[in-house]
């Protein structure tokens, strides 16, 4: 099963025939700039297209503080995607509080363990909506 760096590596080197179908559900890769170190970081996240967007989310597995790669992106929002062999700039943002109830609905049905997640954790996991630059 490919996670991690080996999940980067062998997805950027297929363009996705390997790493973008994953334990029944999508996963494209997220590359922001290290708020510290201005260094490309390239992570592999559970995804799904809502309308003209994509969403991913900053579940850290339910952990008490937001993953790097959301720390990131707050910091600097221009990011890159890759979803299979397309590469494209987007923007990332927070969901809006109006939208995040539909959009954790999508984000769940993809990914139940998201809400197990959410019970573990007292902050509210962030859903990150990425969209075209």
């Amino acid at each position: 099963m490919l996670y991690g760096k080996e999940h980067v590596r062998r997805y950027q080197e297929t363009d996705g025939a390997e790493g973008h179908d994953w334990n029944n559900t999508t996963v494209l890769l997220l590359t922001t700039k290290g708020r510290n170190s201005g260094r490309p970081y390239t992570t592999p996240l559970i995804y799904q297209r809502h309308g003209d967007v994509y969403l991913v989310v900053a579940s850290y597995g339910g952990a008490p503080e937001d993953p790097q790669w959301f720390k990131n992106l707050r910091a600097d929002p221009e990011v890159e995607v890759q979803v299979k062999g397309e590469r494209f700039a987007a923007r990332a943002r927070p969901a809006r509080p109006e939208e995040r109830p539909e959009m954790w609905r999508v984000m769940t049905a993809t990914w139940p363990q998201y809400d197990e997640y959410q019970e573990k954790t007292d902050r509210e996991i962030p859903i990150v909506v990425l969209e075209r630059a």
